[in-house]
């Protein structure tokens, strides 16, 4: 199984403050049943620098904490990321990092940077959407599915 999963996941400090959201778990998983991960950051991916200020989503459009609109940079890294997955043959399944304005499943923070979230998906996960590409946030994640006979049991296509 071919699986993108978020950089930051994986323990790269690629995280808007330099660090990482390092998931044991989810790597240990990964490792004992051999999946063939690729790990995806779009916010690298479309020059946006290590740290940077906070971005949310707010009414469609991508802005940071000061107001400025990134938007532009945030769908030009989730679509070299996802041009970069198509090339090495798609994926069966993406793990991202939940609420993120580029990786968010299913819920975003709202814009007001007051850690409100709200129904959304992330730039890079509206491209996924399109393809029929399951997501599933890691925090929601079953581990034990990525070891099932159908190791996408569990794990709903995004609508």
């Amino acid at each position: 199984m071919r699986i993108a999963v978020s950089a930051c996941l994986l323990g790269e400090q690629c995280k808007y403050n330099g660090g990482s959201n390092c998931n044991d778990e989810l790597i240990e998983a990964l490792r004992v049943w051999d999946h063939e991960v690729i790990p995806v950051c779009p916010e690298i991916a479309g020059g946006l620098p290590i740290p940077r200020p906070r971005a949310e989503i707010r009414a469609g459009e991508v802005v940071n904490e000061f107001g400025e609109s990134v938007d532009a940079a945030f769908r030009a890294g989730a679509k070299a990321e996802f041009g970069r997955i198509e090339e090495a043959g798609g994926v069966d399944l993406a793990v991202l990092q939940p609420r993120s304005p580029s990786c968010g499943v299913d819920t975003v923070y709202d814009g007001t940077f007051t850690g409100k979230l709200v129904p959304g998906h992330g730039v890079f996960v509206q491209l996924l959407r399109k393809r029929e590409i399951p997501a599933v946030a890691a925090d929601k994640l079953q581990l034990a599915d990525l070891g099932s006979e159908d190791e996408c049991e569990g794990v709903d296509r995004i609508a």
